[in-house]
Formats: C-alpha cells, structure tokens, sequence
C-alpha cells in the first residue's frame, strides 16, 4: 500500500522505528476506511515498526467507537480506539503565554532566525518586544468580549478564533513597527471582538437564550 511505503521511508531517514499518524477529522471515517488504516497497523508492525495512530475528531467520534464495540470490531477498536483524550481549547492565561511563545520562538524557514513575531515585527521584536508579554491582555480581551456577549458558562478560546486574533494584532500592528512598538490593549480588545469567537459560540448553540 502506498501509505505504508512512505511511511516505512519517513521512518528510515528519520532513522526510528516509531511513527506518529494524526487523522483529522475522523469521525467522517466509515467502517471501511478504519479497516484499511488497521491494515497499515499490521503491515507495519510485520516490518518492525510501531504505528501509534491519533484519531482527532468531533464527539461524533465517541459513538462510532461505540458503535464498533457493539457490532464487535475489537481489532480496529484495540488498534486505534484504546484511550480517549478530549481535546481542550484555550483556557486560562498560561495557556495563552504558551500558544504565544510559539509565535515568538518558532522560526520558518526552520534553519532561520525569523519567527513569526519577528517576521510582522522586526524592529520591535530585535528591541525585545515578544507577544508573550502581551499574555495577560489577550486573554482579558478575550474575558471581556465573552462577558460582554452574555455567553454561558466559562471562557474556553477555540484555536481557530485565537490564531485569527493573533494574525488581526500582528497584521495591524506591521505598518507601525518601531523600536520600542508594543500593541495597544485596544488593538487586542478589537482583535478579540473580530476574530469570529463570538460567532463561532453563536453557531453552536452555546450561547444564553434571550428572554
């Protein structure tokens, strides 16, 4: 199978008998597709080398592990479905400082010295600016559009709506860099109301009902 030979190739000239396979999206597999993903388990684990297979997905998920447990598909359940680990979003200011420092110290090309932070904003970031200072206002802006919005329930920051407000922040802030330039908390209140969170709450239904 072709997913097995790259496989087994990613894995030579990484020198390592070990493979991580992240599936996104996975509960739109159906039973077939499943089949076939434990058909790479097996094929590998024949070659000496160890599949750990991460099946990411909606909470639909859950119920297709159940569904296969009861129509008695324990191999594709023993082999991708073992333990179930929920996926959080972002949900305290540690969590935010961390995602943030990934901006920071993250370069691209990998061998260069251009983070994205560094990228939007050079002078600012080689005059020691960092997006991690700017954790704490972040996640107030992001408490005071949740509040304001009257959304139930704690302020939980799904990734999508949290990299959009970093992008608006960054791309904003691009024309006004300078030694010394850090955002205005304004800029990240504006980022917070335009990243899509709030809709984004709307459109799954958890939001307060209106009298």
């Amino acid at each position: 199978m072709r997913l097995t030979l790259r496989i087994r190739e990613a894995a030579a000239r990484a020198g390592s008998g070990t493979v991580l396979l992240f599936c996104d999206e996975a509960q739109r597999y159906n039973e077939n597709e499943y089949e076939w993903l434990r058909d790479v388990h097996d094929a590998l684990d024949r070659q000496q080398i160890k599949l750990f297979t991460f099946l990411v997905g909606q909470q639909e998920l859950l119920s297709q592990k159940t569904a296969l447990q009861i129509a008695g598909k324990t191999q594709i359940v023993a082999r991708l479905m073992v333990e179930e680990l929920p996926f959080y979003g972002i949900r305290n200011v540690d969590d935010v400082a961390t995602c943030l420092n990934g901006y920071d110290q993250t370069a691209y090309p990998e061998t260069s010295d251009w983070s994205f932070t560094r990228f939007y904003l050079p002078q600012a970031f080689d005059a020691g600016y960092r997006l991690l200072d700017d954790a704490g206002e972040l996640w107030r802006a992001f408490e005071a559009t949740h509040h304001k919005a009257r959304l139930p329930g704690r302020l939980e920051i799904p990734m999508e709506s949290f990299a959009r407000a970093v992008e608006i922040v960054l791309k904003d802030s691009e024309l006004m860099d300078a030694p010394g330039y850090c955002p205005e908390p304004t800029l990240w209140t504006h980022a917070a109301h335009q990243c899509g969170y709030i809709q984004s709450r709307h459109a799954t239904g958890q939001v307060l009902a209106t009298a």
